[in-house]
């Protein structure tokens, strides 16, 4: 029996809903971290937005170290138990921070490996993802992503909620390691057992990431075009995740019950997700990620341009909401679509596609929190979220410049 026959043991429909359980964990942890950021900060005595972002920078240097471990795991064991290894490790990671006191070394180290595990179930989910896709044999990887924002999204509304009730991180953090862990455990057997370089390619399992990028075909320079991409995505989605709540906190000075930046972020991200699939059906995936950049642009102007032309609070924050708002719209069709263009155009395996994108991608959560952090400490934090914006605009050259994409 082959991998694919033996992943089938069970239903398509219990495959399918095993793999949306684990985005659900992965994103209810990631949302309950983000939202509580303004409350570590404080905790731990951060002084300074170049200080946060240093801290925050640890965050994807330990994403850089995931990428070798991935790289090595997921030929090696199959994507279905790295995935096991990296959800409970990040589940993990998101408690040990509720206990660690004030110490901000700990705290930096904490984050670190938050990162490593935070990017080790990127990859290795979304290779479940794939693998589950080419099982139904149609696109259905941006209803993960949607599930994910969904999580994502009630995360920031639970995280929201503990804030205005005054519940601290530690008993909020227990209680979604709890949750998250009941979803690993009564889900995870269902998981395809397929590895993320199938056993046609078994010369591909041995070669390192290193070979495998000398010796990539010129055709998939397209990975390299769709991991630039990704790269600018991920400084729009890290500055998103990591400065919302306290953009609305230090730029607007909003009281915490209208400190909604991350959750209409969230939200809208969610909606955009569940809407993707239905935008392939009326444009092209070039189209609609051309689309999404021009949105995000629009956004961040909105959000750091117009927060000096009034001075009514209420105003503000709808402004600002309807710009995290559409910020939120167009990233959320992004990540989605570039791993919908992999599934149908690579002929590089499907995990060692992952990693390959993810290696050229990791700049930009490294450049993030530095480049918001510096910008903020100089010129505050609207004027670095309209450098951040001109991502946007980024985003429709490079897809602009793909050949063969449609």
């Amino acid at each position: 029996m082959d991998n694919i026959e033996s992943s089938q043991k069970y239903s398509k429909i219990r495959i399918r809903v095993a793999a949306l359980c684990l985005f659900i964990a992965q994103g209810l942890v990631f949302a309950s971290w983000a939202s509580r950021l303004p409350n570590i900060k404080a905790d731990f005595n951060v002084v300074g937005w170049m200080q946060f972002g240093v801290l925050l920078f640890l965050i994807p240097i330990g994403k850089f170290f995931a990428i070798p471990s991935v790289g090595y795991l997921i030929p090696k064991i199959g994507s279905k138990k790295t995935v096991l290894i990296s959800i409970v490790g990040f589940v993990l990671s998101l408690f040990v921070i509720g206990f660690i006191g004030d110490n901000i070394y700990l705290l930096g180290t904490v984050m670190f490996v938050f990162g490593i595990f935070w990017n080790m179930t990127d990859i290795s989910l979304n290779t479940q993802a794939i693998e589950v896709e080419k099982i139904y044999g149609k696109p259905i990887i941006a209803t993960f992503h949607a599930s994910w924002s969904l999580a994502a999204c009630l995360g920031a509304l639970l995280g929201y909620g503990m804030i205005n009730l005054n519940i601290a991180p530690r008993e909020h953090f227990v209680m979604v390691t709890i949750a998250a862990l009941a979803l690993i455990v009564a889900n995870y057997k269902y998981l395809p057992s397929i590895s993320g370089i199938s056993q046609a390619d078994s010369g591909e399992e041995k070669q390192s990431l290193l070979g495998a990028i000398k010796n990539i075909k010129v055709t998939e320079t397209l990975l390299i075009q769709l991991g630039l991409i990704w790269l600018l995505a991920l400084v729009v989605e890290n500055t998103m995740f990591e400065w919302s709540d306290l953009y609305f906190q230090s730029v607007i000075n909003a009281p915490e019950s209208m400190q909604v930046g991350f959750l209409v972020f969230m939200t809208m991200m969610f909606v955009g997700r569940m809407l993707t699939s239905l935008l392939y059906t009326v444009c092209s995936k070039r189209t609609v990620l051309q689309l999404a950049g021009v949105i995000i642009f629009i956004g961040f102007i909105t959000s750091s341009l117009f927060i000096k032309m009034v001075d009514d609070m209420t105003l503000k924050v709808i402004i600002n909401s309807a710009g995290f708002m559409m910020i939120g719209l167009g990233i959320s069709c992004v990540v989605p679509t570039l791993y919908s263009i992999v599934a149908e155009k690579s002929k590089t395996p499907a995990g060692l596609a992952l990693t390959i994108m993810s290696t050229i991608s990791f700049a930009g959560p490294l450049l993030s929190p530095l480049l918001v952090g510096a910008i903020s400490e100089h010129l505050g934090l609207e004027w670095a979220y309209f450098a951040v914006g001109l991502v946007g605009l980024g985003i429709v050259g490079i897809v602009s410049s793909v050949k063969g994409l449609k």
